[in-house]
């Protein structure tokens, strides 16, 4: 099953529970079968016209005993033994998970939504979608003394018979190897631009080569403020549907009772030594991912305070890493609250503001230059920081690409397409760009959707996209490079990561909880190189841009980047794509 934004980095043990399940279909699948055992008497395996079955008892006792009856026998004469034993482990793997968090997630749109798209391959005897009871199955046996197993599943599967449709399974597996496909081919033709985008860059003189992974020599002193718009409305989270009485406003009129929007921002403020004067320190805003919190992104400010920039990160608390443990528990009803999409760039305008008015008196902020402002972002913070460079939110592209979210193997549209709550809930803005923001990065961005290319070819400022190209939450293919070709600005860059996740270039944070972890293999492998890759891109873009140093340019370049390769993870930059 699916995992989804949880993007968002749900849980650990969210993860590890589903990913069990999933591993025990397929494993079933493979071998020609299908899942385990008793409650439906039999499974299903049907193609078209033709359908053969086992029954879930033979499954049981497998498990159990490791003795197959000649139910079994018929079907696993087909099978290696590796996967016979494999299978025989995912009958009786146990995802240490609760019933309550379990519900919490299926019970959410995009659980509701990853449930759609799991029914059309496993179906009860009446052959309509298996979603709602896939999702019973789930709560009920997580709810056992033993705890979720794929046995325990089957056992509570809510239908005397399971029906795998096979040809739908080929159907979307089919899909899929089209979808690696192109996307291999695409991450070729990057790394082909790359290397001749390398050989006419002009080279960097000894005297001036640095290498920009490395820290600078300013100290920095880290400070925590909170901030309280009492214009906005505080984070809620309420149960069922969403709607007029379920979301809050965003701004508040005088009968409400909430308090404002609060939450905390990290300041990361270089220390001089000496009188500095009036807006001379660069200043970069970093605006976290869905599920993350400041800390994420702590390596990165403080890389850039280092080298003398002024780094602001906000914490967004509906969309935050709390929010995905309130989900958890029971508190909230999804994973972000629709408008999110607006008060997260609300968020850092209101700061900005705050540090502005703050300067009239507070001689320790008069140094910063608030009129030409960086923002990068990652997942839901690159959107954020590509609406802040000024993207508006667009409902037509929307809705036309939430039409068919069952068939969809872009996952971060089950976030993107929550947004049209918003379109039919109350009128708001939806253009959110600040003029004082000069230049953007965007991390893993989600875009497709909610920004389309009418509004991203509205940016321009210089803008730098990164993509990664194992990201199964936002695929480059829809939602990085595309939104790379739309962009008009002259200064505009793609950055891939071979292999990136989604999650290469978040940091493991200082405050973080265990309950909302991923394990390695879904963060990928040695997500250190690919931050200190995003250290040295950060640094060259806003020393660029920001910091108007134009000898930092050359380093915006794919032979730099080149030059700083380190094993195991390739990195190419890329100015345009054929």
């Amino acid at each position: 099953m699916y995992l989804s934004i949880y993007s968002v980095r749900t849980s650990r043990l969210l993860f590890r529970g589903m990913r069990s399940v999933i591993v025990g279909v397929g494993s079933a699948i493979a071998l020609g079968i299908v899942s385990p055992v008793h409650a439906a008497d039999r499974i299903f395996v049907t193609y078209n016209i033709l359908e053969r079955s086992i029954s879930v008892q033979s499954l049981e006792d497998y498990a159990k005993t490791g003795v197959m009856d000649e139910d079994l026998a018929v079907y696993a004469q087909y099978a290696d033994p590796k996967v016979l034993q494999n299978l025989r482990s995912a009958l009786v793997a146990k995802a240490d998970l609760s019933s309550v968090t379990l519900a919490q997630f299926l019970y959410s749109p995009q659980g509701d939504a990853a449930l759609k798209r799991l029914g059309q391959v496993i179906q009860p005897e009446s052959r309509l979608s298996g979603s709602k009871a896939i999702r019973a199955a789930l709560i009920l046996a997580a709810a056992e003394p033993g705890g979720l197993t794929l046995i325990n599943f089957l056992q509570k599967f809510p239908t005397r018979g399971i029906r795998i449709d096979v040809e739908r399974s080929l159907q979307v597996v089919g899909e899929l190897n089209r979808l690696i496909s192109q996307s291999q081919k695409m991450t070729e033709a990057i790394t082909q631009q790359a290397l001749a985008e390398s050989l006419s860059d002009p080279p960097i003189a000894p005297e001036q080569s640095r290498d920009l992974r490395q820290p600078g020599a300013y100290k920095f002193e880290k400070q925590t403020i909170t901030l309280n718009d009492s214009n906005r409305a505080a984070v809620v989270s309420l149960p069922g549907a969403v709607d007029k009485t379920a979301i809050a406003p965003i701004y508040r009129s005088g009968a409400d009772l909430l308090k404002g929007r609060i939450y905390p921002v990290d300041l990361y403020l270089p220390v001089t030594g000496q009188t500095t004067a009036p807006n001379s320190v660069p200043v970069v805003v970093i605006s976290h991912g869905l599920g993350s919190d400041r800390s994420s992104f702590a390596y990165l400010a403080k890389h850039l305070a280092s080298h003398g920039f002024a780094v602001l990160v906000p914490e967004h608390p509906g969309s935050n890493r709390s929010q995905i443990e309130s989900l958890l528990a029971g508190i909230a009803s999804e994973v972000a609250e629709p408008t999110e999409f607006v008060n997260r760039p609300l968020d850092v305008t209101y700061l900005l503001n705050y540090l502005e008015q703050q300067a009239r008196t507070n001689p320790a902020y008069q140094a910063l230059n608030l009129k030409q402002v960086g923002v990068i972002g990652q997942s839901f913070g690159g959107y954020t920081a590509l609406a802040l460079a000024g993207a508006p939110i667009n409902f037509k592209e929307l809705d036309l690409a939430c039409r068919d979210l069952d068939n969809t193997f872009n996952v971060s549209l089950l976030l993107q397409c929550r947004a049209q709550q918003l379109e039919v809930s109350f009128p708001f803005k939806t253009e959110f760009r600040d003029p004082r923001i000069a230049a953007a990065i965007a991390l893993n961005p989600i875009t497709s959707a909610i920004l389309g290319q009418d509004s991203i070819s509205k940016i321009t400022i210089p803008t730098l996209i990164l993509a990664g190209s194992a990201d199964t939450v936002a695929p480059a293919l829809f939602e990085q490079i595309p939104p790379f070709t739309w962009l008009t600005t002259n200064d505009k860059y793609l950055v891939q990561l071979i292999p990136g996740t989604h999650f290469s270039v978040i940091g493991e944070g200082e405050i973080g909880s265990d309950a909302v972890a991923l394990p390695p293999e879904v963060i990928g492998p040695n997500p250190e190189i690919a931050q200190r890759y995003t250290k040295a891109l950060a640094l060259a873009f806003f020393q660029t841009y920001i910091a108007n140093q134009p000898t930092y340019r050359p380093y915006l370049s794919a032979s730099y980047m080149r030059s700083l390769m380190e094993p195991s993870i390739q990195i190419d930059l890329i100015r345009s794509l054929p």
